[in-house]
């Protein structure tokens, strides 16, 4: 028990965030006014309801689409998404061989991520895996050649309230999510993250990939603030994440 205890003290688990509005008793106000033009903290995915887990495989896009909404799957996409979910069960995914989850995978897992924003660049930090992104906010456009990349290249912008991320040059390995959508090199997506108030935000994501889908599609993916914690390392042969706050 010593030794757990001294992990979680260790890892900065339990620690007062600064600058986080509170209530009368102590306790983080999530519902407090949103700051402008600022997502900086740790987040996490909240479930929809209805949500199914472990081998159900509910970190899948449909949970996150309206109501009766389906995925515009070319044939040939269709036909492997059938293959991934119901002839190999999941197994295959990249995860597996410690490999990133890419850009809108690594949303749908209820995983801490941190936002950090400097200037000219924001970083998305996951714990999962220790992976993170680069977002150039310094006003560069893509560049135009692009290696083809796990995460893609992205930039992103303001618009009012909501920050905005393109990305392109992403390779045709990841899963887009657990149910095993598949992508292509063609693929582009736009981020829009729109914080509700301080501890929730909105995030919309819309795939644009001629070479899998007949037309663009998008999800809608809400987040909740982590207050007082801290990411924690997290590596293939030395797995400690499951069990963070109880989030899986």
């Amino acid at each position: 028990m010593k030794l757990v205890v001294s992990l979680l003290v260790a890892q900065w688990l339990n620690y007062p965030s600064a600058g986080i509005p509170r209530t009368a008793d102590g306790k983080p106000d999530l519902t407090a006014p949103a700051p402008k033009q600022s997502l900086s903290g740790i987040w996490h995915r909240v479930p929809p309801p209805g949500t199914p887990s472990g081998a159900n495989f509910g970190n899948t896009v449909t949970y996150y689409m309206p109501a009766g909404a389906t995925v515009p799957l070319q044939p040939w996409a269709a036909e492997l998404l059938q293959q991934r979910r119901f002839g190999m069960l999941g197994a295959g995914r990249p995860s597996e061989r410690c490999l990133p989850h890419g850009v809108l995978g690594s949303m749908l897992p209820n995983i801490p991520f941190k936002i950090v924003e400097t200037l000219g660049l924001t970083l998305i930090l996951t714990e999962q895996l220790a992976q993170f992104r680069q977002v150039f906010t310094d006003g560069r456009g893509l560049p135009p050649d692009m290696q083809p990349a796990w995460y893609g290249y992205s930039i992103g912008r303001w618009e009012g309230d909501v920050f905005v991320i393109d990305s392109a040059g992403f390779n045709d390995q990841t899963w887009l999510d657990d149910s095993g959508h598949p992508n292509t090199e063609r693929m582009r997506t736009q981020e829009r993250f729109r914080r509700v108030d301080f501890g929730h935000m909105v995030l919309e994501v819309t795939v644009d990939d001629p070479g899998a889908y007949t037309k663009p599609w998008s999800v809608t993916i809400p987040l909740e603030l982590m207050a007082d914690t801290e990411l924690i390392e997290d590596v293939c042969d030395n797995e400690k994440d499951a069990p963070h706050n109880g989030l899986k």
